[in-house]
């Protein structure tokens, strides 16, 4: 294969190459040695680079992929506008790729405290977006997800890898030409939303899932054939439901306590007839056995 042969090969693969090649792939593709097929790509990036192009190879998240030149970006811009909306990042989403690009990796935790707001709305938008990846858990109680750039994030930002990242002044400026938006970046209703729970629903929260909430409890009786069975189960039930003479903690109750002379009577009848239930049933029906006339007499 010919120089120029060679270098007509590359430039169909990496025009046709969704993700950025690197020299690897390339090599592998034409057989031939890394070192003088590094030699035939950069004379053909070279190429690219001349004026009369109006587009370019470029260096990205270690391999080469075609970009179109800065100088044409707003011809282009209006020509993809008039095809689809473009890609747009909201004000929160911003804000939280700019902690994730300059902190990573990152935990959730550690990028809302940074913020000052819950932020695990827009990172799911973030990951939706593939903008940003998960890079395993942290090492620490709970083991949160740790959260980094992804080789999305160079491609569309435009650079080789995070040393190339701009200042965070120039942060906003580059995403706005890499998200093709001239408008401003707004926050969407519902990002807001989930980028800011309120107090009134964080308190709600907090009493629903409280285990006490509603009553207090006790343990049960096991004595009382009422609660006996449940006893043997280890469950708790209201105070309100606890077996006659015994508080919040089994002891005897109090005098001006809440359980009451109708309750204690209440109690007692049900247990006479859980006893009668559990026995045969003529021994209901039964008299006593009359004494006989001799003992009778005496």
């Amino acid at each position: 294969m010919t120089n120029e042969e060679r270098k007509a090969a590359l430039e169909a693969i990496i025009y046709a190459a969704d993700e950025p090649a690197t020299i690897e792939q390339l090599a592998a593709a034409l057989g031939e040695d890394k070192i003088i097929v590094q030699t035939s790509l950069d004379e053909l990036v070279a190429s690219y680079a001349t004026e009369e192009r109006g587009v370019e190879i470029r260096a990205v998240a270690g391999g080469y992929k075609m970009y179109t030149k800065p100088q044409h970006h707003d011809v282009v811009r209006r020509f993809i506008k008039s095809l689809r909306p473009p890609l747009r990042l909201s004000m929160p989403a911003l804000e939280t790729l700019a902690v994730i690009a300059y902190k990573q990796p990152v935990t959730g935790p550690e990028i809302s405290e940074i913020r000052g707001v819950n932020s695990s709305g827009v990172i799911a938008t973030l990951l939706d977006k593939r903008l940003i990846t998960t890079a395993g858990r942290k090492e620490v109680m709970g083991r949160p997800i740790l959260y980094k750039s992804s080789k999305e994030f160079l491609m569309r930002f435009g650079l080789s890898d995070l040393q190339e990242l701009p200042s965070l002044k120039e942060f906003e400026a580059l995403a706005r030409e890499a998200l093709g938006s001239d408008v401003g970046i707004a926050p969407t209703t519902e990002e807001a939303m989930l980028a800011e729970p309120t107090a009134d629903t964080l308190e709600n929260l907090t009493s629903a899932q409280s285990p006490t909430s509603g009553h207090s409890s006790t343990p049960l009786d096991s004595s009382n054939p009422l609660t006996a069975d449940l006893a043997d189960n280890d469950q708790l039930v209201p105070t309100e439901f606890a077996a006659p003479g015994a508080g919040a903690s089994g002891a005897d109750i109090a005098p001006g306590s809440s359980a009451s002379p109708s309750d204690d009577q209440f109690l007692r009848e049900r247990e006479v007839e859980s006893t009668a239930e559990g026995m045969p049933s003529g021994e209901l029906d039964e008299e006593p056995p009359k004494a006989d006339s001799a003992s009778a007499g005496e």
